[in-house]
């Protein structure tokens, strides 16, 4: 007697979505119906966004449609979902629903401007694909002045991407010849930057910083911001240009799941993936993973493709009724751009105790080479 496909409903379609939807299709072929479930279109691979805003990488070159995943059999539907039934193992979407035997719920975490009062009208960042073009236009059109670069708030998707977004800057405006008329000063809520990476990455991010004549202001938060300054701590700092990372939430739907934790992000069992619902698994930015110093794993695509990995394996495992369970190291890696043509590179194991043991490689051309090659690696195996 054939036994009939599981179906395996995958939420969301960046990093952690499609390395789990492939993996499983891989493994598993006409066994399993896996459906990945992504409103937008497109991918982008968010890493290159920085590039991308200081006029090294053109949209075109870090975009990418679902065709490749439809090949591999993988189904994808472009739609919102808008309710999620663990105990009937259902999909809401704008206007249909589809029934799982497993999910994976990979929907990320939500970059919401509104959130901090002026921020979407006299604020930039490089968050998404539109945002970071109309960034890179302010900054080709900027020629000389005081630029702000400022944390809304904690948590936020990649703990190196605001300190690169400034060096990045810095450097840009070096090639142009007005770095010289101009100040960068970097604001954060944080006492040093990266501070779930340690004292040593922290401090070794705050040098590069400040080689670079880039003020550092930590434990500072913005609360407002108006056309010509923000406020900060109480004081307002004026500026000719702002960015500022906007406040992450987690997406709405994932309220009223049941599966959340206190911090309002998915709980998930840190080592193999699963939520309370024994049947749904969470991965990426969208969980809440504690780590044994009191902060949470960083919301990064180097943990979402790991936890994406382990996820896959046990789901396959359960369905090829093998009970043992793989488990998530809590290992990651992270290049951090410093600005002309040199990178970083920070690597740890972060459920390290009592913290997380980060190693972190002075900046050289190395490591920007080989950030280089991940975003080719990535953008021809995966999407």
């Amino acid at each position: 007697m054939t036994t009939p496909p599981q179906t395996i409903a995958v939420l969301g379609g960046g990093i952690g979505g499609q390395v789990v939807a492939t993996r499983l299709k891989e493994r598993l072929q006409g066994r399993a119906r896996v459906v990945i479930v992504e409103r937008a279109p497109s991918y982008t691979f968010s890493p290159s966004l920085l590039w991308l805003m200081v006029g090294k990488r053109q949209p075109e070159a870090i975009t990418r449609d679902y065709s490749r995943l439809l090949r591999r059999d993988v189904e994808v539907l472009h739609a919102t979902v808008t309710g999620i039934d663990t105990e009937q193992s259902t999909i809401h979407m704008d206007a249909s629903t589809l029934r799982y035997d497993y999910l994976v719920i990979a929907l990320g975490a939500e970059h919401d401007p509104s959130l901090l009062p002026g921020a979407a009208e006299y604020a930039h960042h490089p968050y998404d694909l539109a945002a970071a073009g109309r960034l890179r236009d302010a900054l080709a059109g900027f020629s000389g002045g005081r630029i702000v670069v400022s944390i809304a708030s904690l948590p936020y998707r990649c703990p190196a991407a605001p300190y690169e977004t400034a060096m990045l800057i810095d450097g840009y405006l070096r090639e142009r010849g007005v770095r010289e008329a101009s100040t960068i000063d970097m604001y954060t809520p944080e006492p040093l930057p990266m501070p779930v990476a340690g004292p040593h990455a922290g401090y070794s991010v705050a040098a590069e910083l400040a080689a670079r004549s880039i003020t550092f202001h930590a434990r500072s938060a913005p609360t407002s911001v108006e056309r010509q300054a923000i406020t900060i701590n109480g004081e307002a700092v004026p500026y000719d240009l702002a960015v500022v990372i906007p406040p992450h939430r987690p997406p709405a739907v994932i309220a009223a799941t049941g599966l959340t934790g206190a911090s309002g992000w998915v709980a998930v069992d840190r080592a193999s993936l699963r939520t309370r619902a024994g049947n749904v698994y969470a991965i990426g930015d969208v969980t809440g993973i504690p780590l044994e110093n009191g902060m949470m794993l960083p919301k990064a695509g180097v943990f979402a493709h790991g936890e994406a990995e382990v996820a896959a394996e046990n789901i396959a495992r359960r369905i090829e009724g093998d009970l043992r369970e793989a488990e998530f190291d809590g290992h990651g890696t992270c290049f951090v751009e410093v600005g002309g043509g040199k990178g970083a590179l920070a690597r740890g194991d972060f459920f390290a105790s009592p913290s997380p043991q980060v190693a972190f490689q002075r900046p050289g051309r190395t490591w920007h080479l080989g950030k280089v090659a991940f975003e080719q690696y990535w953008l021809r195996r995966w999407v």
